[in-house]
Parts: structure tokens; sequence; C-alpha cells
């Protein structure tokens, strides 16, 4: 049964790396998390952003950004610009403001669709760790080294556990869908 874990490990990462993906997508509220993916030219080594500036959120819609070396703000905007997020930052040369529009309807439908494309892709993925898992366990059977009733019983405890990571990944679709279309 210790295989079983591994498959269980391939399965919690896939719904790990679909809760980071899912942190950078933005709903109307600034979330600091966006930020998680920019990285800043520091004496030319790229940098994450939180390792060079402190981030705060004064209100639902703005990000604050104060760099703690003042020469840093041209390169932040540039990464910031650079990156997907879409907004333009602000800066009154010693903070930098990010100000998160209301979403338009359209916007919050097209983002629906994106999370609901990302978890659709999870779960793909969580199937195949099943197939693989499934595969493996039937090598093992025609070598002889595990039984017919063990395979079984292993079919059966990989189902479980791909129907479990299944569920946690609809619940992340639901979750995320209702704070984007909230307004």
């Amino acid at each position: 049964m210790s295989e079983i874990k591994e498959y269980e490990e391939k399965m919690k990462k896939s719904v790990a790396a679909l809760e980071d993906e899912y942190t950078s997508i933005r709903a109307g509220r600034a979330n600091p998390h966006i930020l998680d993916k920019i990285r800043v030219d520091y004496y030319g080594a790229p940098t994450p952003l939180q390792q060079v500036a402190n981030i705060s959120v004064p209100e639902a819609r703005m990000i604050q950004i104060q760099p703690w070396e003042s020469n840093l703000i041209k390169e932040i905007e540039k990464a910031i610009l650079l990156s997907d997020l879409g907004i333009t930052p602000n800066n009154d040369g010693k903070i930098i403001r990010l100000v998160f529009p209301e979403l338009t309807e359209d916007r919050r439908k097209e983002l629906s669709k994106d999370v609901k494309k990302k978890g659709d892709n999870a779960k793909v993925a969580i199937r195949n760790i099943r197939r693989d898992a499934n595969d493996d366990f039937k090598k093992q059977n025609k070598a002889s080294e595990i039984s017919e009733d063990e395979l079984k019983n292993i079919e059966d405890e990989i189902q479980k556990l791909t129907d479990k990571y299944v569920a946690i990944i609809d619940k992340a679709i639901e979750d995320k869908t209702k704070e984007i279309m909230t307004v």
C-alpha cells in the first residue's frame, strides 16, 4: 500500500498547483498573491518582488508596494508592466500603488471560464495519475508480485483517491468562480 501513497502525493501536488494558479487570477479585490510570480532585476539577479519591497493592501482594491531601496522603483514598475497583470502602476517616488478596477461582467465571465479550464486540466492530471497507478499495479500483478484480490483492492483504493481529489478540485473551481462573480 505504500506505493499508493506516492500516487496520492502526486494528486496532492496537482491540487496544490491548481490552487497556486488560482491565487494569481485576480477577482475584484486586491490580493498580494497575484504578485508572487513577479521577478525584479535586483543587481542583475531576477529576485521575487516580496524580497525587495514591503507589500500591503491598504484598501480593498489597492496594493501598495514600498521598495526597501528607492532606486528599485523603476525596476519594480518595469516588472509589473511586463507581467500579465494588466494594471498600470502609479508611483509617487517612494511608493508604487496598484489600483484594481471593478471587473466588468464580461471580464468576470471570461475569468470564470479560465478558472473552469484550469480546473478541468487539473482533473485530467488526476485521472492520468490514476491511469499510471492502475497500469503500474497491473504490471505487478502480471509479474505475480501481487494477487488478483490485491490488485482489485488497490484499484478500488486508487479510485477512491481519484474521486476525493476530483471533488476537492470541483470545490476549488466553485469557490473561485463564486469569488470572481461576486460584485
